[in-house]
């Protein structure tokens, strides 16, 4: 049997507090502009400054177009920052790293492998020992609730399975960090209550750290230790409020007034503006 939990306990996560443990990505004085067709210059991203410990679950909101999946792009080494420094686990970022795992809105799974050939796929790519990381493959499928569906294909399969499927391909070859764009966005909301639970799970489990962008307020107070709140375009940390609600999260949480209390404070932080669900 593999260990899925490898890189945190419970009792080593973020609290907000003085005495959180050491950081495992580093943001310091971020920026990035781009260079547009008709030669003018966008800035997306300025003087972001953003640390993460190691296990922790932090969450970033923000208005469209304010720079969330940007910044997220950059950490995961799919863009080349303008100016400043992103260090993953101590180390400069300069491609993308096999310590991250990245989990986009849409699942992109390949329509031609079946779910288990899917999950091993990174494996493959980074020529992993194939029968350890079949191995693994299959004890991340049964721990998404697949382990019944590992010879289908993504069609045969509903939004939130194929999503699932795609949680346990970013986590297969080990990686130290998940960064998720909008994972659940395209979801129905009963699906996508359940799915955060899912992902809570799946955090207990393996102690992994997790980067999640949503535009949904409720979703990160619901998710987060802390929740990062963006400016509008160029955009910047505005704010980091920590999340102090008792795990487990449970759904009924959603109506208590200290949590009504946290999305209220984050949507004034956006201005009034954000999507409070």
């Amino acid at each position: 049997m593999i260990a899925l939990r490898e890189h945190a306990s419970p009792n080593t996560r973020f609290t907000g507090k003085t005495d959180a443990i050491r950081s495992i990505i580093d943001i310091d004085g971020v920026c990035k502009t781009y260079d547009t067709a008709s030669g003018e210059q966008v800035n997306a991203l300025h003087d972001v400054n953003l640390h993460i410990g190691a296990g922790e679950f932090v969450c970033v909101v923000g208005a469209s177009g304010c720079g969330k999946t940007t910044l997220l792009r950059l950490i995961a080494g799919l863009e080349k920052i303008t100016n400043g420094s992103i260090q993953v686990n101590g180390s400069q970022l300069a491609k993308p790293s096999r310590d991250v795992g990245v989990v986009f809105q849409d699942a992109t799974l390949l329509p031609w492998r079946t779910i288990l050939q899917n999950v091993l796929l990174p494996a493959a790519v980074l020529k992993l020992e194939p029968k350890t990381h079949d191995e693994r493959a299959r004890q991340l499928l049964g721990m998404v609730g697949l382990q019944d569906f590992l010879k289908k294909y993504p069609h045969e399969l509903s939004g939130g399975m194929r999503q699932r499927a795609a949680i346990a391909r970013s986590l297969v070859h080990d990686p130290a960090m998940l960064l998720m764009d909008e994972p659940f966005g395209a979801l129905d909301a009963l699906t996508r209550e359940q799915m955060n639970l899912d992902l809570l799970d799946i955090w207990n489990s393996t102690g992994k750290t997790i980067l999640l962008i949503t535009h949904s307020i409720s979703e990160a107070v619901f998710l987060a230790d802390r929740v990062v709140v963006m400016s509008p375009r160029p955009g910047r940390v505005v704010d980091v409020i920590p999340i102090d609600l008792e795990r487990p999260r449970r759904l009924e949480m959603i109506n208590s007034e200290r949590f009504g209390s946290y999305v209220r404070h984050i949507r004034s932080c956006l201005g009034g503006n954000g999507n409070g669900q």
